[in-house]
């Protein structure tokens, strides 16, 4: 990361009008979240009761083992006392009433609306959000882990229904709404960020085709297959940038240590 590459980046968020952010679990490592693909990411992790990580946050096992998937989602996929980090209250720093900022996310840990950004895309999901399929009745993450019957199953309190995530399992599909939006956004804005994603995740990963405008922007600790697009691309630890950039004002972003 170069004081040419720093400067850059300040004068282009500095000049934009509408700027979108995508960002993948790299984001949310900082506070404490692993993330999929590095070396001790979920994926990496080794077979969970007989099932590798990806088999089980599907659609087809969720349904048949839902006692395994939950201590595994619980175990693995829970962190409840995590909290947003310094680079998504960045973020939500830079909406102002000149500048229009959306965040298409991959992540389902809600960091982005508790930092304070205003419009959220959740592309898959929200951990926050757990559903009764019968009585449509939404519970917190609190409220999943304290309605759980003798196998570690969360039921509704209200009928004795088996609860879901509201997150996308593997076999399911994206929510149109959010679909529609995250790509309506990302096609009018005039500057996209991508943050802390490999970009081999798809459908969402073929999102970054829609953007048209002039700025193209990767940071990510190591390169994508879509870095010859970027106009800029830092391959750095994205706090290590929000501290450049934001130095010697950066300890207003340290509500929670990172």
């Amino acid at each position: 990361m170069t004081d040419l590459q720093i400067t850059a980046l300040r004068e282009i968020l500095s000049a934009s009008k509408s700027l979108v952010f995508f960002t993948g679990a790299g984001i949310s490592v900082p506070s404490g979240i692993p993330d999929f693909r590095s070396a001790d990411g979920l994926y990496m992790q080794k077979e969970f009761e007989g099932a590798t990580p990806e088999e089980i946050i599907s659609h087809t096992y969720f349904y048949k083992h839902p006692g395994t998937f939950y201590r595994f989602y619980r175990e693995k996929m829970l962190y409840p006392a995590a909290r947003p980090n310094a680079a998504h209250r960045w973020i939500a720093s830079l909406q102002t009433p000149e500048r229009h900022v959306t965040v298409v996310t991959q992540n389902i840990d809600g960091f982005h609306s508790e930092a304070g950004s205003e419009t959220v895309y959740e592309l898959h999901g929200s951990a926050h959000r757990n559903l009764c399929p019968a009585c449509g009745a939404a519970y917190s993450i609190e409220e999943l882990l304290n309605h759980l019957d003798s196998e570690g199953i969360p039921r509704c309190p209200n009928d004795g229904k088996m609860m879901k995530p509201d997150v996308t399992l593997y076999e399911e599909p994206l929510k149109a709404p959010v679909i529609e939006g995250a790509i309506d956004a990302i096609s009018h804005a005039d500057t996209m960020v991508i943050i802390g994603t490999s970009l081999v995740v798809y459908p969402a990963a073929s999102f970054v085709r829609y953007f048209r405008g002039e700025h193209l922007i990767l940071i990510n600790k190591t390169p994508t297959d879509y870095d010859g697009m970027a106009e800029l691309a830092l391959y750095e630890d994205v706090i290590d940038v929000v501290r450049t950039l934001k130095e010697p004002d950066f300890k207003s972003f340290l509500e929670v240590t990172v």
